[in-house]
């Protein structure tokens, strides 16, 4: 079983930059799937980035450019910075990980992610 514990969220202003952490065990950093996910109150969870090995990444269309998923074998944690925050990112944000996932990091969908932390509460205000 994968525990993740996420840290770093907080409140900024617009324009802002955050970097959110997962921290992961046990897992196999080298060859295992994260992922970031956020929703939002009264919407759906959302799919932000992910990242297979450590340069395999994906983005959804409204934060690429803006945010960069990265893995930290060392201190076993992945990484979200988040930069020119907008009041739209507000949300809590998830980790996912998955340790089978292979060459091709799942979907940016829940559903295709089998674990999860509790997450960490971002907010942007204007």
């Amino acid at each position: 079983q994968v525990q993740l514990v996420e840290s770093g969220g907080g409140s900024v202003q617009t324009g802002g930059s955050l970097r959110i952490s997962c921290a992961a065990s046990p897992f196999t950093f080298s060859s295992g799937c994260m992922a970031w996910f956020r929703q939002a109150p009264g919407k759906e969870r959302e799919g932000v980035a992910s990242i297979q090995g450590f340069s395999r990444t994906t983005y959804a269309n409204a934060v690429k450019g803006r945010f960069t998923i990265a893995k930290n074998p060392a201190k076993r944690t992945v990484y979200l910075q988040m930069n020119s925050l907008q009041p739209e990112d507000t949300a809590r944000y998830y980790c996912a990980a998955d340790q089978s996932c292979g060459q091709t990091a799942p979907p940016l969908t829940a559903e295709a992610w089998p674990w999860w932390g509790q997450g960490t509460q971002v907010t942007v205000s204007s």
